[in-house]
């Protein structure tokens, strides 16, 4: 679990700059580039890449 927070640490550290600079307009731009690395290193990971791939 520790591991797991030192990845995302960076990310979480990101949208607090954010949040405190007001750039509210980029946080759900930052979400989604996150969402879409996760969907990424998902489906490299796994069997299911071949019908991922076609989506991105």
């Amino acid at each position: 679990m520790r591991g797991l927070m030192d990845k995302f640490g960076i990310a979480l550290e990101l949208l607090g700059f954010l949040w405190a600079q007001r750039l509210w307009w980029m946080i759900p731009l930052v979400v989604m580039l996150l969402l879409l690395a996760l969907l990424i290193g998902f489906a490299s990971a796994t069997t299911l890449g071949p019908f991922i791939y076609p989506l991105i």
